[in-house]
């Protein structure tokens, strides 16, 4: 059978080509590449190069070029089937078959394909009709020029709830391939309508520049603001950046390519002349994120926010980062001003500001370092040896042992010169502590009053009157006895809708402590939420009457999981079904009966999920291992 260019191409990212060769060839490091003798041909001088970034190798000696299925095949003497199954098992993926069913479903992919290339020409020529003046307002007011436009294929969705669907239909599309390519929602009682709605388009695009899904951002107010497709066959959002196809050979050329957190961001670095720029679609960057970059580039600039939640989030890459790491493989870190995004930086000062601040981006063991530090009680032998255990967790959570042992030993000749090298600690700051910590001060991480006020704004918790508070209790007795699920959900957990401000300020302090501390169990954030003033507040909370199974002890974790999961996702599911409550409400005519019934059939959406709260609330109960 034949084996498709995209499985190919999973299998070039997950497997770096240096791993296969370096197997038969011994290879040195020679600045972004690998060299060593070249296996093809007799030679003393070494001039056979591999580069994982491109994923290929090349002799210079005698022209022998190729991929790592190649090399396995001319090196090896493998058929071109088994080096391919050779390399799918090392990165963890099984063979496509050839059956009924694969060629099925290489039709189908290709129909997903083109029915969101359809999709973004309709978009786009939507933008540029009467219904699109709203949207080509907003985009000239944000400096887009048309040619920009033009090149990211910017497009809007019209306020109608099946404009797209009918388009398409059409065509020829079916309603089934709509549904599956995440362009329309189906539910059980209501006619399948537009996803996007209201909103200027931004075309999202794999590695070899198809449309595999679309990021909406609504006109005016409503919410949410930004609207990704769901995960499709073709889409994977932990898998995908923004602008990537765009992005890569810049980014190769120059070996630097900017992370930044929006679509918009991207597209205006773009305009400036900073193409090689990226960003995740509505998650935390990933391992998978972390690999696709390291291939373009070997230390990518992550770029956030100048605010407390993007101070948190480089934190977060730091630490998923740091499994990862090998020779040649970092991150470094720019942080804006205060109140700037890169959009308002480049805009006011253009692309020199933000290559400026390029020039002073924060190594990765820089930022541990100080974040470390931040949180440190050094007054006390107990505080300092708190700060040494987590400086050597976090120096341990790195598997390259190498690159382990050089984080240890710069963690622990920074420890020695902030301690007077094992001594007592002198009177006043010494030059070290000095130095670092006082680059914290009104940062958002160090324990202070003002830390802790902003930790409600960090977190982004909202004020609903539409969540029980019962249910807000629950949540927070669940990540309580389940700490591992504050970094597993930490994005749902964030934006979960609270009444209570007090339980909003304690999950925030929950919330960096999964970032700060490794390791989390029940026992040290207990101490850690105590030691921080919350503990007559958990008192409290324990006393009350646990109703779901995953606020309790005694549960199967994967039945606690499942049950803490679905709760986050109904309630924001009810608070989403009451902002189109107040939509349909404000839309009904009395000549129309789909906009009449339409807030009905919301209401009646509404109260299954308030039903099956209900339902997992009254059995949780029974639920016991």
């Amino acid at each position: 059978m034949s084996i498709s260019p995209a499985f190919l191409d999973e299998i070039r990212a997950r497997v770096p080509i240096s791993a296969v060769v370096g197997r038969k060839v011994k290879l040195q490091r020679a600045g972004r590449e690998w060299k060593g003798c070249c296996p093809f041909h007799n030679e003393k001088t070494p001039s056979f190069y591999v580069n994982d970034e491109k994923a290929f190798y090349h002799c210079f000696g005698c022209g022998a070029h190729g991929d790592a299925v190649r090399f396995l095949c001319e090196a090896e003497g493998r058929t071109f089937r088994e080096a391919v199954e050779q390399l799918a098992n090392e990165a963890g993926l099984d063979m496509p078959r050839e059956t009924r069913g694969s060629r099925e479903q290489e039709e189908r992919l290709k129909g997903l394909l083109d029915v969101m290339a359809a999709a973004q020409t309709w978009f786009a020529d939507q933008l540029q009709g009467i219904a699109g003046a709203e949207a080509r307002n907003y985009l000239q007011r944000r400096g887009l020029l048309p040619e920009t436009i033009r090149r990211f294929g910017i497009g809007f969705a019209p306020d109608k709830r099946d404009a797209l669907k009918s388009a398409l239909l059409a065509k020829g599309a079916t309603e089934a391939l709509l549904v599956e390519a995440g362009l329309i929602i189906a539910t059980e009682d209501r006619t399948p309508y537009d996803r996007f709605r209201n909103r200027i388009m931004f075309p999202i695009r794999d590695g070899r520049g198809r449309i595999i899904a679309f990021g909406g951002r609504i006109l005016g107010d409503g919410q949410p603001k930004y609207l990704n497709s769901p995960d499709t066959p073709l889409f994977d959002k932990g898998r995908t950046l923004y602008n990537i196809d765009l992005a890569g050979p810049p980014g190769r050329k120059s070996g630097r390519i900017f992370v930044v957190e929006g679509y918009l961001d991207v597209i205006t670095l773009a305009q400036a002349g900073l193409e090689a720029s990226v960003a995740p679609l509505g998650t935390a960057l990933t391992e998978d994120h972390l690999r696709r970059l390291w291939r373009i580039t070997p230390e990518p600039l992550l770029c956030f926010d100048g605010d407390s939640a993007g101070l948190r989030a480089a934190i977060r890459a730091a630490h998923r980062a740091l499994p990862l790491l090998e020779a040649g493989k970092s991150l470094r870190f720019i942080t804006l001003p205060e109140g700037k995004d890169p959009d308002d930086l480049v805009r006011s000062g253009g692309p020199d500001a933000l290559v400026a601040l390029a020039g002073r981006a924060e190594p990765l063991v820089d930022l541990l370092w100080r974040t470390e530090m931040a949180e440190a009680q050094l007054s006390t032998p107990e505080g300092r040896a708190a700060l040494r255990q987590s400086l050597m967790g976090r120096a341990s959570a790195i598997a390259d042992k190498q690159v382990s042992d050089l984080y240890r030993r710069e963690f622990l000749n920074r420890f020695d010169e902030l301690t007077g090298r094992g001594n007592e600690r002198p009177s006043g700051p010494s030059r070290s502590e000095g130095r670092f910590q006082g680059r914290f001060q009104g940062r958002g991480f160090a324990p202070s009053p003002t830390a802790r006020q902003e930790t409600r704004t960090a977190t982004q918790l909202i004020r609903n009157p539409n969540v029980p508070p019962s249910t807000e209790h629950e949540i927070v007795l669940g990540l309580l006895e389940h700490p591992e699920w504050l970094d597993r959900y930490h994005e749902e957990i964030e934006r979960f809708p609270l009444v209570d401000p007090e339980l909003a300020r304690l999950i925030g302090h929950m919330l960096e402590a999964s970032i700060r501390l490794p390791d989390l169990d029940k026992t040290r954030l207990d101490h850690t939420l105590t030691a921080d003033g919350f503990g007559r507040q958990l008192a409290g909370l324990r006393t009350r009457q646990k109703l779901f199974s995953f606020s309790r002890g005694d549960t199967h974790p994967g039945q606690a999981e499942s049950d803490f999961v679905h709760v986050l996702q109904a309630i924001a599911r009810l608070t989403a079904l009451d902002a189109e409550l107040a939509e349909a409400q404000s839309a009904v005519r009395p000549d129309d009966d789909d906009t009449l019934l339409r807030p009905m059939r919301i209401a009646q959406e509404r109260a299954t999920i308030e039903r099956e709260l209900s339902d997992l609330a009254a059995s949780g109960s029974a639920l016991r291992t």
